[in-house]
Protein backbone atom coordinates (compact mmCIF):
# COMPACT_ATOMS: atom_id res chain seq x y z
CA UNK A 1 0.00 0.00 0.00
CA UNK A 2 1.08 3.67 -0.49
CA UNK A 3 1.37 5.55 2.41
CA UNK A 4 1.43 9.58 2.32
CA UNK A 5 5.16 10.51 2.77
CA UNK A 6 6.44 12.04 5.85
CA UNK A 7 8.07 15.15 5.83
CA UNK A 8 11.50 15.59 6.18
CA UNK A 9 12.85 17.37 8.75
CA UNK A 10 14.86 20.12 6.54
CA UNK A 11 11.44 20.71 4.87
CA UNK A 12 9.37 22.13 8.36
CA UNK A 13 11.07 25.41 8.66
CA UNK A 14 10.43 26.23 4.90
CA UNK A 15 6.79 25.08 5.17
CA UNK A 16 6.78 26.88 8.43
CA UNK A 17 7.66 30.37 7.03
CA UNK A 18 5.46 29.76 3.88
CA UNK A 19 2.85 29.25 6.93
CA UNK A 20 3.69 32.33 8.51
CA UNK A 21 4.01 34.11 5.51
CA UNK A 22 -0.15 33.50 4.67
CA UNK A 23 -1.01 34.53 7.93
CA UNK A 24 0.48 37.54 7.93
CA UNK A 25 -1.73 39.91 5.51
CA UNK A 26 -4.49 38.04 7.62
CA UNK A 27 -3.03 39.35 10.90
CA UNK A 28 -2.58 42.92 10.09
CA UNK A 29 -6.14 43.48 8.95
CA UNK A 30 -7.08 41.89 11.77
CA UNK A 31 -5.63 44.06 14.25
CA UNK A 32 -6.51 46.78 11.89
CA UNK A 33 -10.33 45.91 12.34
CA UNK A 34 -9.84 47.62 15.91
CA UNK A 35 -6.08 49.42 15.81
CA UNK A 36 -5.63 52.79 14.19
CA UNK A 37 -2.97 52.02 11.39
CA UNK A 38 0.52 53.94 12.82
CA UNK A 39 2.17 54.83 9.06
CA UNK A 40 1.67 53.73 6.02
CA UNK A 41 4.31 53.06 3.01
CA UNK A 42 3.66 56.41 1.07
CA UNK A 43 3.75 58.81 4.56
CA UNK A 44 6.85 57.16 5.22
CA UNK A 45 7.91 57.51 1.87
CA UNK A 46 6.88 61.50 1.84
CA UNK A 47 8.37 61.98 5.17
CA UNK A 48 11.84 60.64 3.89
CA UNK A 49 11.55 62.61 1.34
CA UNK A 50 11.03 65.97 3.03
CA UNK A 51 6.98 66.64 2.74
CA UNK A 52 6.84 66.47 6.38
CA UNK A 53 3.99 64.07 8.21
CA UNK A 54 0.58 65.74 9.73
CA UNK A 55 -1.33 62.45 10.35
CA UNK A 56 -4.48 63.06 13.49
CA UNK A 57 -6.72 60.02 13.12
CA UNK A 58 -10.12 60.62 13.98
CA UNK A 59 -13.34 58.42 14.52
CA UNK A 60 -15.89 58.72 12.18
CA UNK A 61 -18.41 59.87 14.42
CA UNK A 62 -15.73 63.24 14.59
CA UNK A 63 -15.72 63.30 10.99
CA UNK A 64 -18.41 65.12 9.17
CA UNK A 65 -21.24 62.91 7.65
CA UNK A 66 -20.37 65.45 4.54
CA UNK A 67 -17.24 64.00 3.48
CA UNK A 68 -18.65 60.28 4.16
CA UNK A 69 -21.58 61.29 1.38
CA UNK A 70 -18.97 63.32 -0.69
CA UNK A 71 -16.18 60.44 -0.82
CA UNK A 72 -18.68 58.25 -1.90
CA UNK A 73 -20.38 60.47 -4.29
CA UNK A 74 -16.90 61.13 -6.01
CA UNK A 75 -15.47 58.21 -5.79
CA UNK A 76 -17.63 54.98 -5.17
CA UNK A 77 -20.98 55.30 -5.51
CA UNK A 78 -21.69 51.94 -4.95
CA UNK A 79 -19.38 51.54 -2.20
CA UNK A 80 -22.77 50.33 -0.24
CA UNK A 81 -23.95 47.42 -2.69
CA UNK A 82 -20.42 45.88 -3.98
CA UNK A 83 -18.61 43.25 -2.32
CA UNK A 84 -15.24 45.36 -2.76
CA UNK A 85 -15.23 45.57 -6.63
CA UNK A 86 -17.22 47.67 -8.71
CA UNK A 87 -17.32 45.33 -12.04
CA UNK A 88 -18.97 47.73 -13.87
CA UNK A 89 -16.48 50.46 -13.46
CA UNK A 90 -13.71 47.72 -13.91
CA UNK A 91 -15.63 46.99 -17.29
CA UNK A 92 -15.76 50.29 -18.28
CA UNK A 93 -12.58 51.69 -17.41
CA UNK A 94 -11.53 48.62 -20.01
CA UNK A 95 -13.85 49.91 -22.78
CA UNK A 96 -12.72 53.30 -22.37
CA UNK A 97 -8.83 52.22 -22.63
CA UNK A 98 -9.09 50.03 -25.47
CA UNK A 99 -11.10 53.03 -27.07
CA UNK A 100 -8.34 55.35 -26.63
CA UNK A 101 -10.08 57.41 -24.48
CA UNK A 102 -8.76 58.59 -21.43
CA UNK A 103 -8.61 55.64 -18.70
CA UNK A 104 -10.18 56.20 -15.43
CA UNK A 105 -9.17 54.29 -12.56
CA UNK A 106 -12.10 51.93 -11.27
CA UNK A 107 -10.57 51.25 -8.02
CA UNK A 108 -13.19 51.08 -5.08
CA UNK A 109 -12.99 52.78 -1.50
CA UNK A 110 -12.16 49.15 -0.19
CA UNK A 111 -9.30 48.51 -2.85
CA UNK A 112 -8.07 52.02 -2.35
CA UNK A 113 -8.26 51.75 1.50
CA UNK A 114 -6.38 48.17 1.33
CA UNK A 115 -3.19 49.77 -1.03
CA UNK A 116 -2.94 52.73 1.25
CA UNK A 117 -2.60 50.89 4.54
CA UNK A 118 -0.83 47.66 3.77
CA UNK A 119 1.01 48.31 0.33
CA UNK A 120 2.95 50.62 -1.74
CA UNK A 121 1.88 53.07 -4.32
CA UNK A 122 3.16 52.00 -7.64
CA UNK A 123 0.69 50.52 -10.58
CA UNK A 124 3.12 47.41 -11.10
CA UNK A 125 0.80 43.71 -11.52
CA UNK A 126 2.14 42.18 -7.98
CA UNK A 127 1.19 45.29 -6.48
CA UNK A 128 -2.55 45.35 -8.09
CA UNK A 129 -2.71 40.89 -6.62
CA UNK A 130 -1.61 41.76 -3.24
CA UNK A 131 -4.26 44.90 -3.24
CA UNK A 132 -7.16 42.17 -4.77
CA UNK A 133 -6.27 39.84 -1.73
CA UNK A 134 -6.31 42.42 0.87
CA UNK A 135 -9.61 43.52 -0.65
CA UNK A 136 -11.46 40.71 -0.20
CA UNK A 137 -9.76 40.01 3.85
CA UNK A 138 -11.05 44.21 4.59
CA UNK A 139 -14.27 43.42 3.12
CA UNK A 140 -14.81 39.38 4.84
CA UNK A 141 -13.56 41.15 8.09
CA UNK A 142 -14.04 45.02 8.29
CA UNK A 143 -17.82 46.53 8.76
CA UNK A 144 -18.14 49.03 5.53
CA UNK A 145 -18.03 51.59 8.43
CA UNK A 146 -14.71 50.61 9.45
CA UNK A 147 -13.25 50.74 5.57
CA UNK A 148 -14.81 54.35 5.26
CA UNK A 149 -13.49 55.21 8.79
CA UNK A 150 -9.54 54.30 7.23
CA UNK A 151 -9.97 55.12 4.32
CA UNK A 152 -10.91 58.98 5.35
CA UNK A 153 -7.94 58.63 7.66
CA UNK A 154 -5.05 57.64 5.69
CA UNK A 155 -6.39 59.84 2.39
CA UNK A 156 -3.75 62.11 1.33
CA UNK A 157 -5.11 65.28 0.98
CA UNK A 158 -1.64 67.57 0.39
CA UNK A 159 1.81 67.12 0.57
CA UNK A 160 2.51 65.58 3.88
CA UNK A 161 -1.06 66.13 4.95
CA UNK A 162 -3.02 62.85 5.74
CA UNK A 163 -6.59 62.51 7.08
CA UNK A 164 -9.69 64.23 7.19
CA UNK A 165 -8.66 66.30 10.38
CA UNK A 166 -5.58 66.92 9.26
CA UNK A 167 -7.17 67.68 5.74
CA UNK A 168 -9.99 70.24 7.31
CA UNK A 169 -7.66 72.25 9.46
CA UNK A 170 -4.60 72.67 6.32
CA UNK A 171 -7.00 73.84 3.86
CA UNK A 172 -10.03 75.48 6.32
CA UNK A 173 -8.93 75.83 9.42
CA UNK A 174 -11.55 74.17 11.33
CA UNK A 175 -12.23 70.64 12.59
CA UNK A 176 -13.19 67.89 10.08
CA UNK A 177 -16.14 67.01 11.89
CA UNK A 178 -17.51 71.05 10.94
CA UNK A 179 -16.75 70.46 7.21
CA UNK A 180 -19.63 71.74 5.26
CA UNK A 181 -21.06 70.08 2.03
CA UNK A 182 -18.91 72.71 -0.47
CA UNK A 183 -16.16 72.03 1.87
CA UNK A 184 -16.56 68.43 1.68
CA UNK A 185 -16.96 68.49 -2.35
CA UNK A 186 -13.65 69.96 -2.45
CA UNK A 187 -11.46 67.44 -0.26
CA UNK A 188 -12.78 65.12 -2.57
CA UNK A 189 -12.66 67.06 -5.29
CA UNK A 190 -8.79 67.27 -5.22
CA UNK A 191 -8.52 63.65 -3.66
CA UNK A 192 -7.07 62.23 -7.22
CA UNK A 193 -4.28 64.40 -6.88
CA UNK A 194 -3.97 66.10 -3.85
CA UNK A 195 -0.80 67.53 -4.69
CA UNK A 196 -1.30 69.35 -7.57
CA UNK A 197 -5.21 71.32 -6.56
CA UNK A 198 -5.78 73.35 -3.89
CA UNK A 199 -8.97 73.14 -2.00
CA UNK A 200 -8.87 76.05 0.06
CA UNK A 201 -8.54 78.21 -3.36
CA UNK A 202 -9.74 76.12 -6.14
CA UNK A 203 -8.85 76.43 -10.11
CA UNK A 204 -11.50 76.46 -12.58
CA UNK A 205 -11.09 72.39 -12.35
CA UNK A 206 -11.62 71.95 -8.71
CA UNK A 207 -14.51 74.45 -8.78
CA UNK A 208 -16.46 72.46 -11.17
CA UNK A 209 -15.45 69.23 -10.23
CA UNK A 210 -16.47 70.19 -6.35
CA UNK A 211 -20.12 71.35 -8.15
CA UNK A 212 -20.48 67.95 -9.64
CA UNK A 213 -19.69 65.96 -6.45
CA UNK A 214 -22.33 68.50 -4.24
CA UNK A 215 -24.39 67.92 -6.43
CA UNK A 216 -24.24 63.80 -7.05
CA UNK A 217 -24.15 64.15 -2.93
CA UNK A 218 -28.10 65.15 -2.92
CA UNK A 219 -28.34 61.86 -4.85
CA UNK A 220 -26.52 59.84 -2.22
CA UNK A 221 -28.39 60.88 0.02
CA UNK A 222 -32.00 60.80 -1.03
CA UNK A 223 -31.40 56.99 -2.44
CA UNK A 224 -29.63 55.88 1.01
CA UNK A 225 -26.55 55.28 -0.79
CA UNK A 226 -24.07 56.36 2.15
CA UNK A 227 -26.88 54.20 4.41
CA UNK A 228 -23.81 51.42 5.16
CA UNK A 229 -21.91 53.72 7.13
CA UNK A 230 -24.54 56.54 8.12
CA UNK A 231 -27.45 54.39 8.98
CA UNK A 232 -30.86 55.31 7.37
CA UNK A 233 -31.52 58.20 8.78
Amino acid sequence: MFGVPKLGRRSRPFLVALLVLALLPLGGVLIHAVVPPPMTVLMAQQLIAGKGLDYRWRGLKDISPNLVVAAIASEDARFCSHQGFDIEAIEKAMRDNEAGRRMRGGSTISQQTAKNVFLWPSRDWIRKGLEAGYTVLIETFWSKRRIMEVYLNVAEWAPGVYGAEAASRHWFGKSARDLTPREAARLAAILPSPRRYDAARPGPYVRRRAARIQAASGTVRNEGLAACVLGSA
